[in-house]
């Protein structure tokens, strides 16, 4: 402003910063009034202000016509060169454009069509993946189904291949193990929707498994190898002998196979049966003694079962699972109790909490004998009263069952100081109601 023309107007004061229109007003008034008059004369301070906006007003008007023609040539230079510059854009952009549909031609069009050919190849892949899944899960169908053909189905109709029992029941855990490998990119992924498949498990793989259970349970329910009979005609050969080993080992495998804790409870079932109807018969034998020799004779034999199924577990290892690892390790850990089994007996006696089989089936038959001989002797009558007077010979009568049952079945020899004990709890078991 100093090299402008000289203007009685503080441009200073007005651009400065710091600058308060109500202090530049209050300023103004006082300068042109006392404090204490009591009407303020403000026409003098509004006509300053007044004058000073025009003079203000002319300033700028006279610095305009001026500089007309500098601004005008300034505004058209700026004008120019934004328009230049918006003609080297456009320029940019359309080379940016015609570059990204020739991107767009060459690549993306590629790409998506390349997308298009992944998608199908893998859907392809897939169809594959489970035409070979079906194909291998329906030929191992094929393949049980000819097993539990070979198998027969105990009827007697056909002559019946006991081995197949097994081999079927490698078979049904394959493709069990097929069915429940359903992870992703596992191989049996997508079998569970597909309906020959889920036709394949009710038709086929349930009642297979049924069958064999049931077969399998059978056998070990029948099993009997004694060479005790009061009939001469139904004493076993050895050819039959053998034939029925090999039937009831591959019950047990079959049973291993499909339920370690299903053989474990077959196995138990069969030992109370046995105990059961020996108790029983023993119980009534003795209400009646002409019939006990014959009774003892029938309970030696199940004895000698027992013994003869005892070894048969003992000989017989846990099967390996086809396939499987990982249902191997833990089957064995079921049979085991969590330790490695070497044989099936050694599950059996943990669970009965025994070291012996015959041992446990003279021990569980004299627990239930004493109570049903005191029961006879408090009941009294001509029964109890033949028991008293004939106690000597029904102690040697079980003392004989005892040692004779214990033998195993074929043996030539007994081996009497080994069960003595045994023997001596049976009597007691019957002696100890009677009193002296």
């Amino acid at each position: 402003m100093a090299n402008a023309d000289p203007s009685y107007i503080d441009y200073e004061a007005f651009l400065d910063p710091r600058f308060s229109p109500t202090s530049f007003a209050n300023s103004l008034v006082l300068a042109t009034n006392n404090p204490s008059d009591t009407p303020l004369d403000l026409s003098t301070p509004l006509s300053r202000v007044l004058f000073d906006i025009q003079e203000i007003d002319t300033h700028v008007h006279t610095l305009t016509t001026k500089s007309a023609i500098p601004l005008l040539t300034h505004t058209k230079d700026q004008a120019d060169a934004g328009q230049r510059i918006v003609s080297e854009v456009e320029a940019q952009v359309a080379s940016l454009s015609d570059g990204y549909q020739r991107l767009e031609k060459e690549v993306i069009q590629r790409y998506e069509a390349a997308e298009e050919v992944r998608v199908a190849a893998e859907r392809l892949w897939q169809t594959v993946k489970i035409g070979r899944a079906v194909g291998r899960c329906l030929l191992l169908g094929r393949q049980l189904q000819a097993q539990m053909a070979e198998s027969g189905n105990g009827t007697g109709t056909k002559k019946e291949d006991h081995k197949s029992m097994v081999r079927a029941a490698s078979t049904l855990l394959s493709i069990r193990a097929l069915l429940s490998a359903s992870g992703p990119d596992e191989e049996g992924e997508h079998l569970g929707r597909i309906n020959i498949i889920l036709a394949l498990q009710n038709s086929l793989l349930a009642p297979s498994d049924s069958t064999l259970r049931t077969r399998s349970q059978q056998i070990i329910r029948e099993f009997s190898m004694s060479s005790l009979s009061s009939s001469p005609a139904a004493t076993a050969t050895y050819a039959q002998s053998e034939e029925t080993k090999s039937r009831t080992t591959s019950a047990l495998l079959t049973l291993c196979l499909l339920s370690p804790q299903l053989l474990l409870s077959a196995l138990q079932t069969y030992l109370r049966t046995c105990l059961t109807s020996s108790l029983a018969s023993i119980a009534r034998a003795l209400a009646t003694l002409p019939t006990l020799d014959r009774t003892l004779l029938e309970v030696s034999a199940r004895c000698q079962n027992i013994i003869a199924l005892e070894s048969l577990l003992e000989s017989v290892k846990p099967p390996q699972h086809p396939e499987n690892d990982t249902q191997a390790i833990l089957a064995t850990k079921s049979l085991g109790d969590g330790e490695d089994s070497t044989n099936l007996l050694s599950p059996l006696l943990a669970s009965l909490d025994t070291s012996s089989l015959p041992s446990f089936f003279w021990r569980s038959l004299a627990e239930g004998l004493a109570s049903r001989v005191a029961e006879l002797v408090g009941r009294g009558g001509a029964g109890a009263r033949a028991l008293r007077a004939q106690r000597e010979k029904v102690k040697d009568s079980i003392r004989d069952c005892v040692l004779r049952g214990s033998q195993g079945p074929g043996s030539t020899a007994g081996r009497e100081g080994a069960w003595e004990r045994e023997a001596a709890v049976m009597v007691g078991s019957v002696l100890g109601a009677l009193g002296r």
